[in-house]
């Protein structure tokens, strides 16, 4: 399996712009620059981008733990915050609320650990990875 996505940059690193799109089309001409990604104007950017790869893939790893565990959960939410800076991707931290009545506690929090580390985007960044994790049971 393959996926791909596509970016455009045109102009100078402060004054120009960029566009990117991925491969399925779900994403389609989305415009980012200097200012989205280095200052506070409103638009997207690459870390915001892998924040809600690492959000994706971790809830979905952790189903997958969970599953392997005899636990099906209600709702798994998860919040990446990835830090950078000094041009370098530092930190992801994780915060992740599991919904799944009569769960073994301890289960739930074995395979988060699990899926903290099994997760495919947590094995490609090389960051500090932290995890919050809220159980509701």
């Amino acid at each position: 399996m393959q996926r791909s996505a596509k970016a455009v940059w045109t102009g100078g690193l402060k004054d120009g712009q960029g566009r990117f799109g991925v491969g399925s089309g779900v994403i389609k001409e989305q415009k980012y620059g200097f200012r989205t990604r280095f200052e506070n104007e409103p638009g997207t950017n690459p870390e915001e981008l892998i924040a809600a790869a690492h959000a994706s893939c971790f809830s979905m790893a952790l189903s997958g733990n969970l599953g392997d565990r005899g636990i099906t959960p209600e709702s798994i939410e998860t919040t990446s915050t990835i830090t950078f800076e000094s041009l370098t991707l530092s930190r992801s931290a994780l915060r992740t609320v599991v919904k799944a009545p009569g769960a073994d506690r301890a289960k739930v929090e074995e395979a988060a650990a699990a899926a903290k580390l099994s997760c495919p985007i947590s094995k490609v960044l090389r960051l500090e990875i932290t995890l919050d994790l809220t159980v509701q049971t």
